[in-house]
């Protein structure tokens, strides 16, 4: 597989206490990852095959599922699936809805941890927030969606992370006040910026999408 090839991706910010003092969940990737080495990201990653075999609880809202497929090659199931195995492979964290029909699916690998617990993905569960493409001259490129998921919607508790993988270190709540003493991806700082616009609701109308396929970086509202 070709490393600078764009991967599609999905991106979980989950938010919590949003009418007092909002925090969101952030994580600490590794000094030796490849890409992003030590910064504090939210949760999530590339969409992987098996994700568009996954069915959803329900689908998203039609102007989510119509941004969604905007200008993209990837119908919207897949991504919200992928969002949501993310949040769960790497916090622990479980988002979706309780559906009979896990009860007769053979899981595939990647899946059969969440599958067992009973759910499926809720397209009801996120907020299309963001898009954004790495820039050409990466190391790894990805079309991320960047979801917003209320921490009211999580279905455990929201500080057990002790079923999480070892992909994130120092997963922990981090008020948007202080988010700024954090080092994270100039990209993370323009989606918590577009985060506390629609807290303020101050937001523009549409999804922001950072679009750097090409060398000439466009931005538009999908």
């Amino acid at each position: 597989m070709d490393k600078t090839a764009i991967r599609d991706a999905a991106t979980v910010i989950v938010l919590r206490d949003a009418a007092t003092r909002p925090r969101v969940l952030m994580g600490q990737r590794g000094q030796s990852a490849a890409f992003m080495p030590s910064k504090f990201v939210f949760p999530g990653g590339a969409v992987d095959a098996v994700d568009a075999t996954i069915p959803l609880a329900a689908p998203p809202a039609p102007a989510c599922a119509a941004a969604l497929a905007n200008e993209s090659d990837i119908a919207p199931e897949p991504l919200i699936a992928a969002a949501t195995r993310e949040l769960w492979e790497e916090t622990g964290l479980l988002i979706g809805a309780p559906d009979a029909r896990t009860g007769a699916m053979e899981a595939p690998q990647g899946w059969r941890g969440y599958i067992a617990t009973g759910h499926l993905p809720d397209g009801a569960d996120a907020t299309f927030l963001f898009r954004a493409i790495t820039p050409p001259g990466r190391p790894r490129r990805f079309d991320a969606r960047f979801f917003l998921v209320e921490a009211e919607a999580l279905r455990n508790d929201p500080d057990d992370f002790s079923r999480a993988e070892d992909e994130l270190g120092h997963l922990h709540w981090v008020p948007l006040d202080e988010v700024r003493g954090y080092d994270m991806p100039f990209i993370t700082e323009v989606v918590l910026a577009e985060l506390a616009a629609r807290l303020e609701g101050r937001q523009a109308p549409g999804v922001p999408f950072f679009d750097n396929r090409t060398e000439i970086s466009r931005f538009s509202r999908l």
